[in-house]
């Protein structure tokens, strides 16, 4: 700072313009300098001095050496400065930034001023820049007057600082509002807002009572707030979760089921209210019907505000690819906008719909993407998808470790969701080591979670077959089935019928394997497909049909090696022993290994399908398909599709250098 104070005062105001001005735009800096009466020659001074550099854009040498000049300008120096800046802005052009730097120049409050910053930051949440609108919201309760809209303007503050991750501003511009002068919807609004600090901050139990109070609160001044506080609330209630006995989750379905109708056409956001309240009170055939509607219309949808609970209900619906469509499309909003308070969930569940394609290298990189966020916000840790991951992976110790951290932040704050999350990863991780009376113990403790549709399902029928307790597992399929049925896609399906084959004994236990195989196929759900692979060549062994078996466990082996499945392979790798394979050394090279969805395409293109039928089966442009198989032909080093028989497992010939 020493040397800042050495400059000479032309030097030193032309600093506090470039730092106080963060666009970088040198024509606006030299045209506000002008204004101010500093010419072009003020600027070598810090220029040899190595703090700032002013072509082609204007950037400090450190943020330190930033905020160390604005520190030491007094008051007047600052208004001097937004006051010269503010003139030389266009309005037609870039009102916000000018109307920022009117507000910075005020000596006073000036109801027009503050008018113009709130029409500012309306401009500012309408192209999706949240941090921006909350900044020009604060300013404008500064310049307030009159104690009523002071107050009203506090809670807009509040709300823009809430979605851009910044609850600890938003709860100390409650505290200001909660000494205004608010009408009672105001009152009811400070409620709702305050809850919603809980719920972002903790995630925890104490959320969901508070937002349905709000949300009864609101029902008689404003339905339509009132329907969207009932979703917040039914959202939270989700993720403090509930086990039998606890009606949380219940009582906020019953209440949002109640509640008035929708006032002209039901939004998306109604359907989804009307559809899970209708799920979660009435079962499945009086919600899916209605959820399905919801999904539809999220598609098309400009908001945005309910996407991830949207994303979490297509998950339950086994709705994969409405799930993959809609997570992506919120995290690219998210970003967007800069509403960080909400990319930690959207990106993990993002990371759950691109783990289940069987690309976990990308799911680690969005995973830790999402922990820098979660760190940055100061949001409560959110650890579903490293969980999953190394379930999938078959990491025993690190799942271990992160199912502790998991339930012991979980249940300190009451977030039921995180420790059925626990329990369901625990059964698929066990189910992949083969230790199969563990997962069902973790199975069941997910199944009786409260959850209505439950993926876990299958996990419980697996591991109660496997460990001989047949009779265990058949309400669960019972209510798979009918869960199942609700649903109706090929995944959905697909799941139901790998399932029922494990009960189910000779030709007609044969004809679901073959039937979950043909429907998940038609999925991008790579390790499902590669766990019914696998289910069938066990039973195919257990038939003692060992040739059979071994081509449907190769196929599942090198699926789950190339993924990185580790206990998932090392069970198919046993499987495949067991069934006369002599060695699992598979032809091609780990440095060239195909990818779980090359290893798809490549089975596909020499069973004969074009480009178009692949990219239709997997849900790819034919283009991609190209993409991908050019891939798989120069891993393989062929130039062909007929050549794939012989290097492919599981299309042709032996995929292992031994002899069967």
């Amino acid at each position: 700072m020493g040397r800042v104070e050495q400059l000479p005062a032309a030097t030193r105001l032309l600093l506090l313009a470039a730092a106080v001005e963060p666009t970088g735009e040198p024509q606006v800096l030299w045209r506000a300098a002008a204004r101010l009466g500093i010419g072009v020659d003020a600027a070598a001074p810090a220029e040899a001095d190595g703090l700032v550099v002013l072509s082609p854009r204007v950037a400090f040498r450190h943020p330190l050496v930033r905020s160390a000049v604005s520190r030491a300008a007094s008051p007047a120096q600052l208004r001097t400065v937004h006051g010269a800046l503010a003139d030389v802005m266009d309005p037609g052009l870039d009102p916000e930034r000018r109307a920022w730097h009117r507000a910075h120049a005020a000596l006073g409050p000036d109801e027009q001023l503050a008018d113009e910053l709130e029409r500012s930051a309306a401009r500012a949440q309408g192209r999706g820049s949240l941090p921006a609108a909350a900044a020009l919201l604060e300013r404008a309760v500064a310049l307030t007057p009159d104690p009523g809209r002071r107050a009203e303007r506090l809670l807009a503050a509040a709300r823009a600082d809430i979605d851009a991750g910044s609850a600890g501003a938003a709860s100390g511009l409650l505290d200001a509002a909660d000494v205004g002068r608010l009408d009672e919807m105001g009152r009811a609004e400070l409620e709702r807002i305050r809850a919603r600090i809980a719920f972002v901050t903790r995630r925890g139990g104490d959320a969901p009572p508070l937002l349905l109070s709000a949300a009864r609160r609101l029902e008689p001044l404003d339905i339509r707030l009132a329907r969207e506080t009932y979703l917040e609330a039914l959202e939270a209630a989700l993720f403090a979760g509930s086990r039998p006995g606890d009606r949380g989750v219940l009582e906020v379905a019953a209440a949002a089921r109640a509640a008035p109708p929708a006032p002209g056409p039901p939004q998306a956001s109604d359907l989804l209210l009307d559809g899970l309240a209708a799920l979660l009170t009435e079962g499945c055939a009086a919600g899916v019907p209605t959820l399905k509607r919801a999904l539809s219309a999220y598609r098309h949808s400009e908001d945005l505000r309910w996407l991830g609970l949207a994303v979490r209900t297509a998950w339950q619906l086994w709705e994969y690819e409405a799930g993959l469509t809609l997570a992506t499309r919120a995290v690219q909003s998210a970003r967007d906008t800069g509403a960080l308070i909400h990319l930690p969930l959207l990106l993990t569940l993002l990371a759950g719909a691109t783990m289940l394609t069987g690309d976990f290298a990308t799911t680690a990189a969005m995973v830790e993407e999402k922990t820098s966020i979660t760190a940055a916000t100061g949001s409560p840790p959110i650890s579903f998808a490293e969980v999953y991951l190394a379930a999938w992976r078959g990491h025993e110790g690190e799942h271990t470790r992160l199912a502790e951290e998991m339930l012991e932040d979980a249940e300190a704050r009451g977030e039921g969701v995180a420790i059925t999350i626990v329990d369901y990863s625990t059964a698929i991780l066990h189910n992949g080591l083969g230790n199969h009376g563990t997962a069902l113990a973790a199975a069941q403790r997910a199944c009786a979670s409260g959850e209505t549709i439950s993926s876990a399902l299958p996990e419980l029928v697996e591991a109660a077959a496997r460990s001989g307790q047949v009779e265990l597992a058949r309400p669960s399929l019972q209510l798979l089935s009918e869960l199942t049925r609700c649903s109706g896609t090929e995944l959905a399906l697909g799941l139901r019928a790998c399932s029922l084959a494990l009960v189910t004994e000779g030709r007609d236990a044969e004809d679901l394997f073959r039937e979950a195989l043909d429907r998940l196929s038609r999925t991008r759900t790579t390790p499902h497909l590669a766990r019914a692979h696998l289910l069938y060549g066990e039973w195919l062994r257990g038939e003692r049909r060992k040739l059979d078996a071994r081509e449907q466990l190769r196929i599942a082996h090198e699926m789950f090696v190339s993924m990185g499945a580790k206990a998932f392979a090392d069970r198919a790798a046993r499987e495949l022993l067991a069934a006369g394979s002599r060695t699992l050394k598979p032809r091609v090279e780990s440095g060239d290994r195909l990818t779980a969805q090359e290893m798809q395409i490549a089975r596909f293109a020499h069973e004969g399908l074009s480009n178009q039928e692949i990219g239709a089966r997997l849900f790819l442009s034919p283009r991609t398909v190209e993409y991908h198989l050019g891939k798989v032909f120069a891993k393989l080093g062929i130039g062909s599709r007929t050549e794939l028989g012989n290097l492919i497992p599981g299309v042709a010939g032996d995929a292992y250098s031994s002899t069967s």
